[in-house]
């Protein structure tokens, strides 16, 4: 690799300067602080800043997300204690949705083939149901699809199925879920 060739120039974060340095110091001193504010300031916001949010957004101290103009959430979804949304990306996340304590969810990745280490960037869709365990990882392009799990410090690097429970590194699938689990 050689990082003298690296070129990010294409990417746009979907925002001019001044919006996204307002984002920053807001993300520093509301979100990514360790007090407790409410959670219904914290959904108003990211409204603010062009996120779409649904109701009933429980969103814990510490999170960090990178740009609120790239996410969609649902309703009653939770957002635990040091949460990395790190969505150069779009990230959806549907309703019922559980991010435990410390999960990442990454658009983002760079090309090791490449001797540009050229920035990738990918969507990162958590259908109704979907619950990313603590420490987990979500990379770029991944979709959990309805009611499927992330297992404690697993990492998703491909679609999960419906109903399914995956665990590892990479994550595999280790059972199937009931509709009333």
């Amino acid at each position: 690799m050689n990082l003298s060739l690296y070129d990010n120039s294409w990417y746009s974060p979907g925002a001019g300067v001044a919006k996204r340095t307002l984002w920053y110091l807001v993300n520093a001193v509301v979100f990514e602080c360790p007090l407790c504010i409410s959670s219904r300031g914290k959904a108003r916001l990211l409204r603010c800043f062009g996120a779409k949010v649904g109701k009933g957004l429980v969103i814990k101290p510490c999170v960090n997300i990178k740009y609120p103009w790239r996410l969609s959430v649902g309703d009653n979804v939770w957002i635990g204690e040091n949460v990395w949304i790190d969505n150069l990306g779009q990230v959806s996340i549907g309703s019922n949705v559980c991010i435990s304590q410390g999960a990442m969810l990454l658009c983002g990745n760079h090309n090791y083939k490449r001797q540009a280490f050229d920035l990738m960037v990918g969507d990162i869709t958590l259908e109704d149901g979907t619950w990313v365990g603590a420490r987990s990882v979500v990379c770029p392009g991944v979709t959990l699809h309805t009611h499927s799990v992330l297992s404690v410090g697993s990492v998703a690097c491909h679609d999960l199925e419906a109903y399914s429970v995956y665990q590892g590194t990479p994550a595999t699938k280790v059972r199937e879920r009931s509709e009333t689990e």
